[in-house]
């Protein structure tokens, strides 16, 4: 009788190699966040779309708008209820007729809904391009999700680097390293979840 290999022993050689796939897709992922750098030369797009929940990032929209860089400011993931003004003086003076043109709130609750208000904005105004701002950790996922709603659009990166985080020493800070096996953890499943649709609706 041929000799059989504990199911235990199994399982634990299972946890290892998904384990090891695990870190090195981590390593992966902080190697990619690491690397992000904003687009080195700045061509105008029909608008700059913001997520909001990161330092920079709103500092950032209005900075490419006021360059000339997007024609409306489209700010993702604002909490109901609030007005533009209300919100844009939080983090500048604006001009009124500024505030009345080109900036357009959202109201998402997650990355997701992020995807999916901003394709329906954009194709709703006509727009073909735009410069999305998020947070460098984030922005991985965030592209992903864009990607996975479609829209024909044109999405230009514009990674922001938080204040503080120092991704060549990030797991040296508990609250910095848990935020990166997070975000890491919630990209593989929005690209799991988005292989598996697929594989349905084909």
């Amino acid at each position: 009788m041929k000799n059989r290999i504990p199911r235990r022993i199994k399982m634990a050689l299972l946890a290892l190699v998904l384990a090891s796939f695990f870190l090195s897709g981590l390593f992966w992922f902080v190697r990619q966040v690491h690397d992000m750098q904003p687009p080195g030369t700045l061509i105008p797009h029909d608008a700059v779309i913001v997520l909001t929940g990161g330092t920079k990032r709103m500092e950032q929209g209005f900075d490419l708008l006021d360059k000339g860089m997007g024609a409306k400011l489209f700010i993702s993931g604002v909490y109901r209820g609030i007005e533009a003004r209300t919100l844009v003086r939080l983090v500048r003076d604006e001009d009124e007729k500024k505030l009345e043109c080109c900036i357009v709130l959202g109201s998402a609750q997650n990355t997701i809904e992020n995807a999916e208000e901003t394709a329906a904005w954009m194709r709703e105004l006509g727009l073909r391009s735009a410069y999305l701002v998020t947070s460098n950790y984030h922005m991985k996922r965030a592209l992903s999700e864009f990607k996975y709603v479609g829209g024909g659009f044109k999405v230009t990166p514009f990674p922001v680097a938080p204040d503080k985080l120092d991704m060549k020493s990030w797991w040296h800070d508990p609250d910095f390293r848990w935020l990166i096996v997070r975000e890491y953890t919630k990209y593989l499943l929005a690209r799991v979840r988005h292989g598996v649709t697929g594989v349905f609706a084909s």
